[in-house]
């Protein structure tokens, strides 16, 4: 008896519910309207493109503009790099080892220079077998004439000698 009243509750309930639903209300929109927008947004998306490329254009004169004013106009440009070397083991005393730590280090920061101003060639193979790389091999070479680099300041700790050096730049440098 419970339960069929219960039932009978729930049955009242749902037949309640079932009179209220809502019936979805159909829009109707005129199709001249709706070419209409369709025609507006378009034109939006045309004058946004328009900006976009003209932004570009004006943000890549000025890194054009700004990178010819460093060489037209003469101006100086410092490099700084630091290069380290490590004193060899089998040295005979701390003066060698300090010189030959000092000569690597100086070597270095020439290197480091040279890959500053004309960049690096990069060669890269990797072999793979079996989906795994067996052997990765990357070669890098520069190749500059570094002239007039000075040495700032060298500072020798525990077989590590490091060297900071700099070359001052101008455009006469580059128009040979």
């Amino acid at each position: 008896m419970k339960y069929s009243l219960v039932l009978a509750s729930l049955l009242a309930a749902s037949s309640l519910f079932a009179a209220q639903q809502v019936q979805p209300q159909v829009q109707t929109v005129d199709t001249a309207t709706l070419q209409q927008t369709n025609d507006e947004l378009v034109q939006v998306k045309k004058e946004l493109s328009k900006v976009r490329n003209e932004i570009q254009n004006v943000h890549d004169k000025a890194v054009d503009d700004a990178y010819e004013q460093v060489l037209k106009e003469n101006k100086k440009l410092t490099i700084t790099v630091v290069g380290q070397g490590v004193a060899p083991m089998n040295t005979t005393s701390p003066a060698q080892a300090y010189a030959l730590a000092k000569r690597a280090a100086i070597a270095d920061g020439y290197r480091a220079i040279a890959e500053k101003l004309k960049g690096v060639r990069v060669e890269g193979q990797d072999t793979i077998k079996n989906m795994m790389v067996q052997k990765s091999t990357v070669r890098t070479q520069v190749e500059a004439l570094v002239k007039y680099a000075n040495v700032v300041e060298t500072a020798f700790k525990e077989g590590l000698c490091e060297v900071e050096m700099e070359i001052v730049i101008s455009h006469a440098d580059f128009a040979q």
